[in-house]
């Protein structure tokens, strides 16, 4: 790869976290980590606003962007089949967001581009879950979104029923079924509730505290550790 050609890609990765650290980049555009460091320094020097530093990571200041760019053929099939495997599973509203951004993306593929996008040999059986389980899984991800508490009854395997005040963390989909990730205020732990169990759920008015110990990473790295 040129060196023009690396500082361009290097932009594109920065401004596509939040944050990215040099061993990271120097893993996507496979040179080492000294060489992250100099061409940032580089950028920087030509003006473009990387702010951060070696040890602790990167990011693209505000008020710079690109022009727009246009997808590689495989990028465009990877796209296309990205949003047939989401939409077997998505909620409605996200499903349809979906179809609405490939949309845009196929508009500007040149006519031989969108025919081998259409033809991608990989497809996704839609096995949407009932409407109910659906709405339910739209009304779980906005909560979150928005961090608001859920009250929740629920049905365990036995069929036993429960009260909840929850704090929904994130939606995670294991192959066949979703599930919330959640600090139960009742159990005062991190517990999964799946989607298709949920008889009933109401977003509360209040809001999810910042506290240490309950966020999302603190969830997955208790799953993690299980």
């Amino acid at each position: 790869m040129r060196r023009a050609d690396r500082l361009f890609q290097l932009v594109q990765l920065i401004r596509g976290r939040r944050l990215s650290t040099a061993k990271f980049l120097a893993k996507r555009l496979e040179v080492s980590e000294r060489t992250i460091y100099r061409d940032v320094a580089d950028l920087q020097h030509q003006g473009v606003p990387v702010e951060g530093e070696a040890g602790v990571g990167y990011r693209l200041g505000s008020g710079f962007d690109l022009p727009p760019l246009m997808f590689t053929q495989a990028e465009a099939n990877a796209l296309a089949a990205s949003v047939r495997l989401a939409q077997a599973w998505l909620d409605p509203a996200m499903a349809e967001s979906a179809e609405t951004a490939w949309s845009k993306i196929f508009s500007v593929l040149p006519p031989a581009g969108r025919t081998a996008a259409e033809n991608v040999p990989l497809f996704a059986v839609v096995m949407n879950p009932d409407e109910a389980t659906q709405q339910t899984l739209q009304r779980l991800r906005e909560a979150v979104h928005a961090r608001r508490k859920l009250e929740l009854r629920y049905r365990d395997a036995q069929e036993r029923e429960s009260r909840r005040v929850l704090w929904p963390l994130g939606c995670f989909y294991w192959g066949s079924v979703w599930t919330l990730g959640a600090w139960c205020e009742s159990r005062q732990d991190f517990r999964s509730f799946r989607v298709d169990r949920m008889a009933a759920v109401s977003v509360l008015d209040e809001q999810v505290d910042h506290v240490p110990g309950r966020t999302l990473a603190d969830f997955l790295r208790a799953v993690k550790a299980k």
